[in-house]
């Protein structure tokens, strides 16, 4: 199996894990964690994980020029993603958060022409569009339970910020995963990011009591920083190494879908011919995107 397929498989594995973590993680900032506390939690479980797993990796030293890159991937992967996302999660509705994201791999798109000087091929450009209408039909269609979104304006505008972040995010990490293993430069880019949300999440994390959340609660935590953070970090470093920003992005089209499932699933919604339709035109998109041109000869 090339390393591509794997880097497809592991971008597939992404998306299933995040598809899932909007419903799970929206569950436990309901009943148990506010979004800044649980986002301090969520990135110091990882931390930790990051770190001890970094012993089984490369002993390799970061050169000073590359902390500048490291700190910028902290920011954008780490701090204003997660902190945007778990607050929007919070305010709006798991579906309409997932269907915000795919705003990202139109943004990865744009900078990755800017900044890395990537070539537009006209099939790309067609797998985003089509991949663009599924996502579409699901937000204009795509029904809900809704009693939980306090204010789905600011949440789902916050969700958008999280879309740019974690796009800006995509391109800044591009070179270091070339340079660096993977377990090299996670440690430092999640203890920088601690850093960067320990002042937001203190306060709020110090109210959580935990004698009152039951194993069901702790087991949702435990999904949130085991797979949906340490699991997808990993996975999507992978698929960054081997394909390029714009295929990674395009996978964020799956997470509409994954996450309409779990809420069908869990009797929170319905499978209608709308979404049928939405979820072909998805795959098409992905498959369109993510086709390796022909060689010429």
């Amino acid at each position: 199996m090339s390393k591509r397929t794997l880097a497809l498989i592991a971008a597939s594995f992404v998306a299933i894990f995040y598809g899932a973590n909007y419903t799970i993680a929206k569950d436990v900032m309901h009943f148990y964690i506010q979004p800044f506390g649980f986002i301090l939690l969520r990135i110091a479980g990882a931390t930790i994980l990051f770190w001890g797993i970094s012993f089984l990796g490369p002993k390799e030293k970061i050169e000073r020029k590359d902390f500048a890159r490291i700190v910028a991937a902290s920011l954008f992967g780490v701090g204003i993603n997660m902190l945007a996302f778990f607050e929007g999660l919070h305010l709006t509705t798991p579906i309409s958060a997932s269907v915000l994201m795919v705003t990202t791999p139109v943004i990865v798109l744009i900078l990755a022409v800017i900044f890395l000087k990537e070539k537009i091929r006209a099939l790309k450009v067609l797998g985003v569009l089509v991949g663009l209408s599924g996502t579409l039909l699901i937000i204009l269609y795509a029904t809900g339970n809704s009693a939980t979104a306090t204010n789905p304006t600011l949440g789902n505008f916050l969700i958008f910020v999280n879309a740019v972040s974690y796009a800006s995010y995509i391109i800044v990490v591009k070179k270091i995963t070339q340079k660096y293993h993977p377990f090299t430069f996670m440690k430092w880019m999640y203890g920088i990011g601690f850093l960067f949300v320990l002042p937001f999440g203190y306060s709020q994390l110090l109210e959580v009591q935990p004698d009152i959340i039951p194993i069901e609660g702790y087991l949702k935590i435990g999904y949130v920083i085991l797979f949906a953070t340490f699991g997808t970090y990993i996975l999507n470093i992978f698929a960054i190494r081997e394909l390029k920003p714009t295929t990674v992005a395009v996978f964020i089209y799956l997470q509409p879908l994954l996450a309409s499932i779990f809420a069908i699933g869990l009797g929170k919604d319905t499978l209608d011919i709308i979404k049928i339709v939405a979820t072909l035109l998805i795959f098409i998109g992905v498959y369109l995107v993510t086709k390796k041109p022909k060689a010429l000869h």
